[in-house]
């Protein structure tokens, strides 16, 4: 092959489902390994082409382990994606062997631990960037409550409000209700112009089924998605806000449930340190055929 043949030879794009056993559960994400060379615009296509909520590009860093990562929805550039990074940590270790990286991101460094289980199953551990919350002005809260086909007396109010942030930002909704979540039919464009203009990555729609346990729906229209089945960014940023707000004690562990409603179902485990603010979250994956 000639060095010209070779600046554009496509490069392999692996597809796997995070968060869960099984290739129909979870969320599926696109990853490439090694996207050495390619431009911003080339892993944009890409990822429009797999069509995924999100695509991984990474690039080795000099440090054994060390990867810079960039994450693509259909139409957009992220600055940090948690399924996707599970699902590249796994395709690594499947590679390499169980291990330690650290993936730079547009959110900072994000450490990631790979281990191999009594069962023989890869689990990929993520910690956080610094998170944060912030409120919500009420109306915004009232025009996205309209947005979604929401009343305010659809709300959990034991859980309030609130922007969270763990790399990305996620205005947190609580529904009082299961059959309230189940039930997601909203103004797409509308929703989406909603979250530019306020640089809200997903909406994290959940409900409280017992004291550790949640269900979630994350909404992604910024990213040509209509929810996202099983989000890790999300599920970092609500576990801040569920330390923020009071509504658990660390250290703890909760599990969240995703993609049920979407006939994909998935596991998140979110874990709270007492001595650590930073969120850690886990998941498998596996490949896509």
């Amino acid at each position: 092959m000639t060095d010209d043949a070779a600046a554009v030879a496509p490069p392999e794009i692996l597809r796997y489902a995070a968060f869960s056993t099984r290739p129909e559960g979870g969320n599926p994400a696109g990853v490439v390994l090694d996207a050495t060379g390619l431009t911003g615009e080339r892993m944009l296509a890409i990822a429009a082409e797999v069509g995924y909520s999100e695509t991984a590009f990474l690039t080795a860093g000099p440090l054994q382990g060390s990867y810079a990562v960039r994450y693509f929805s259909p139409l957009a550039e992220v600055p940090f994606c948690g399924h996707a990074t599970v699902a590249s940590a796994v395709a690594l270790a499947e590679r390499t062997g169980p291990g330690r990286y650290v993936f730079g991101t547009a959110a900072g460094d994000v450490p990631v631990e790979v281990e191999r289980g009594t069962d023989g199953v890869l689990r990929a551990t993520l910690t956080s960037v610094e998170p944060k919350t912030e409120e919500v002005p009420e109306a915004d809260v009232a025009e996205a409550l309209a947005l979604l086909g929401w009343s305010a007396a659809d709300l959990d109010q034991a859980l309030p409000p609130r922007i969270a942030y763990a790399g990305a930002r996620h205005l947190v909704l609580a529904a009082a209700t299961r059959s309230r979540l189940a039930h997601l039919d909203y103004d797409f464009d509308g929703l989406a112009a909603y979250m530019r203009a306020r640089d809200l990555t997903t909406l994290q729609l959940v409900w409280r089924e017992a004291a550790e346990v949640f269900h979630v729906r994350d909404p992604f229209p910024v990213g040509g998605v209509v929810e996202d089945p099983a989000t890790g960014a999300a599920a970092a940023a609500f576990g801040a806000y569920l330390r923020e707000q009071g509504a658990v004690t660390a250290p703890v562990v909760l599990t969240l449930h995703q993609g049920e409603d979407l006939g994909r179902p998935g596991v998140l485990r979110v874990e709270l340190r007492a001595e650590d603010t930073r969120v850690r979250v886990s998941g498998t994956a596996v490949a896509i055929p």
